[in-house]
């Protein structure tokens, strides 16, 4: 980045990418949604028996919301096949990919933050 560019010198609130990067992985199953698509492309229904696993599941209504502002954002895309019944497929694009040593930095960071929290 630039010597002016960067999270420590984004004093305008209102401009500020970080806050932005934030919001689009903001969500109770946007990042487990995320590490799914990381395997590869994925149904609705692949996805909804993944997430069933983690406390009581994921309803239908919420993963769809989650998954529309994913698609919405630009990090997975949405590949309808005119099937009966038709037939609906979700990916990663290139931006969601570039997310991933991003995540990486979260799960280390968090890992630091644990290990610094221990008697």
């Amino acid at each position: 980045m630039g010597g002016d560019q960067g999270f420590q010198n984004s004093y305008q609130h209102s401009q500020c990418k970080a806050e932005l990067a934030l919001k689009v992985i903001q969500g109770r199953w946007k990042l487990l949604i995320l590490r799914e698509l990381l395997e590869g492309i994925r149904r609705f229904s692949d996805l909804q028996r993944a997430l069933a696993d983690v406390q009581q599941g994921v309803s239908q209504k919420v993963l769809t919301s989650q998954l529309r502002e994913l698609e919405a954002d630009g990090v997975i895309s949405r590949t309808v096949y005119p099937e009966v019944p038709p037939r609906v497929e979700y990916a990663l694009t290139d931006l969601g990919h570039e997310l991933v040593p991003v995540l990486d930095g979260l799960h280390a960071w968090g890992e630091r933050a644990e290990l610094d929290k221990a008697p």
